[in-house]
């Protein structure tokens, strides 16, 4: 559970290291890769432990699709809770194709 909770933080942070300066436009683009790196350091903190514990517990392409998947619930509550972007059902059915793959990952053959 760790894995999976270290992961979400990373998650939170890197989204608003990548996509958070979208609403300031006025701020100068040397000025948003800096901050952004500031922010990204953090997330490294946090994912860096995350693969760390988990490895062993997950191989490494199940901690690859566990953070995609995480990545993609964190960034759509971001881009309709903050960015105020509509989830659209194409993007829903893409979503659920990745939950497939997701299935095709973990499943022991």
């Amino acid at each position: 559970m760790w894995t999976i909770l270290l992961l979400t933080v990373s998650n939170i942070f890197m989204t608003i290291a990548w996509y958070g300066h979208l609403k300031f436009k006025d701020v100068t683009l040397w000025k948003v890769v800096l901050i952004s790196w500031l922010i990204a350091f953090v997330e490294y903190c946090f994912m860096v432990p995350a693969n760390r514990v988990g490895y062993g517990q997950f191989n490494a392409f199940e901690l690859k699709t566990i953070q995609e998947v995480i990545g993609l619930v964190v960034f759509s509550a971001f881009a309709v809770l903050y960015l105020n972007e509509s989830l659209k059902w194409n993007y829903i059915v893409g979503f659920v194709f990745m939950v497939l793959a997701v299935f095709f990952i973990f499943k022991k053959w």
